[in-house]
């Protein structure tokens, strides 16, 4: 959630695909994303609400895993998203 790793490796959008740690948020699948409750900048808890994505019709929530200030967003609402694309750096 810091950056991107080695030569940031971008996806067929120009979305970074590859980010450090590899434990950041990422889509599973084809999405569109929902809900975005945070900006840049923001300060965040473990467990505050990120974001949302909506997938066969079931929406699902993103979560922090930590405290920590968001870095950089990637996604805004009603963006299509794809699988390993980074969706949120937090610093």
């Amino acid at each position: 959630m810091v950056g991107l790793a080695g030569g940031g490796r971008k996806g067929g959008r120009g979305q970074p695909v590859v980010c450090n740690p590899p434990s950041a948020p990422k889509c599973r699948g084809k999405a569109r994303a929902g809900q975005v409750a945070t900006l840049a900048g923001q300060k965040v808890n473990a467990g505050d609400l990120l974001l949302t994505i909506e997938a066969m019709k079931m929406e699902t929530g993103i979560h922090a895993d930590r405290a920590a200030t968001i870095k950089a967003l990637h996604v805004h609402p009603g963006s299509m998203i794809d699988a390993k694309d980074l969706l949120v750096e937090l610093g």
